[in-house]
C-alpha cells in the first residue's frame, strides 16, 4: 500500500527518487500529457456550463483520480516513489524545506520569475516548459508576492468544520465544504496557494510546477480529514443535476470512474498521519 508522507519528513533518498522519477516522466513526454489535460479542463470548466475538474462538486474526486494517475506513472519509473504532500498551513514560508535546492528549488528572480536553483531550473536542462500560456519556456515562481500569506491552521479548521459537502448552484458561488476548500468563497484555501506560489502555478498550466502535486496531495488529505469528521455527510449531488457530475456518473476524460468509486482513499493509498 502506498503511503503518502509529509514532504517535511522525507529522507534525502526519498527526495532524490521523487525528483528523478518526475524528471524521467518529463523526458519521456508523459509529464506534459498531465499538464495538457489539466489546462483543457481549466479552460472548459465554467460556472454556467458543463464543469468537471473545477468549480463543481467533482473538484475533489476529479483531482484524486488525476493524482492517482500521476502517482502510478511515477511508480512505473520507480516503484518506491509516492506522492508527498505539502502542508502549507504549517510550512508557510519561502524557507520551508520543499523550496531547498535539493528538492523543488526556490522562488524565481524578481526580473522575470525564472527559477534559478534546484533540479527544475532552466539551466539544468531537465525542465523545458512546453505546454504554456506564453512564449517563456522556463519554470517561473514568485513566492509570496501576489498573496503574502498562506492559509493558517485555524483557517483550515474553519473549513473542515463545515458539515455539508456542497450545495446548489454547484459552482463557484456555492456554500459548503467543497467550495470553501477550493477557494472561491470564504477564507480561500486551494486557490490562494496557487496564487501564493505564482508563475505557472497561477495559470491553467499549473502542473508545469511540480509543487502542484504536493499541493493537491494536501488538498486531497484535507478531504479525507473532512470525511473523518463528518462520517454521515455524503457527496452530493446524488442524481439528475445538469452540468455537474452526480455521485454515480462517470467523469471525463476517463469515462470509467465515478465520484462514488473515489470516496475511500484507503482503497489506493494511506497517509503517514490523518489528523481529525
Amino acid at each position: 500500500m502506498t503511503v503518502r508522507k509529509n514532504q517535511a519528513s522525507l529522507t534525502a533518498d526519498e527526495k532524490r527518487r521523487f525528483v528523478a522519477a518526475v524528471i524521467e516522466l518529463k523526458r519521456s513526454g508523459r509529464y506534459d500529457d498531465f499538464v495538457r489535460t489539466h489546462n483543457a479542463f481549466i479552460m472548459s470548466d465554467t460556472d454556467d456550463s458543463e464543469r468537471t475538474g473545477h468549480r463543481s462538486p467533482s473538484f475533489l474526486p476529479w483531482h484524486r483520480r488525476f493524482l492517482l494517475d500521476f502517482e502510478q506513472a511515477l511508480q512505473s519509473v520507480d516503484s518506491s516513489v509516492a506522492l508527498p504532500y505539502w502542508d502549507w498551513s504549517a510550512d508557510r514560508t519561502v524557507r520551508a524545506a520543499l523550496w531547498a535546492p535539493d528538492f523543488l528549488g526556490g522562488t524565481g528572480r524578481s526580473s522575470d520569475g525564472r527559477v534559478t536553483d534546484g533540479p527544475f531550473a532552466a539551466t539544468g536542462g531537465n525542465w523545458p516548459v512546453n505546454i504554456r500560456v506564453d512564449g517563456r519556456t522556463y519554470l517561473r515562481r514568485s513566492l509570496g508576492t501576489a498573496v503574502r500569506e498562506l492559509p493558517t491552521g485555524a483557517e483550515v479548521d474553519s473549513v473542515l468544520s463545515m458539515a455539508t459537502y456542497d450545495m446548489a448552484p454547484w459552482n463557484s458561488a456555492s456554500d459548503g465544504f467543497r467550495n470553501h476548500l477550493e477557494g472561491w468563497r470564504g477564507v480561500n484555501l486551494h486557490n490562494r496557494v496557487h496564487v501564493w506560489v505564482g508563475g505557472q502555478m497561477a495559470t491553467g498550466v499549473s502542473p508545469n510546477d511540480p509543487v502542484f502535486w504536493l499541493h493537491h496531495a494536501f488538498v486531497d488529505k484535507l478531504w479525507a480529514r473532512w470525511q473523518r469528521r463528518h462520517p454521515g455527510a455524503a457527496y452530493v449531488p446524488g442524481g439528475g443535476t445538469p452540468d455537474v457530475v452526480d455521485l454515480d456518473e462517470t467523469m471525463k476524460p476517463w469515462n470509467d470512474v465515478r465520484p462514488a468509486d473515489l470516496l475511500d482513499h484507503t482503497r489506493f493509498y494511506t497517509f503517514d498521519t490523518l489528523e481529525p
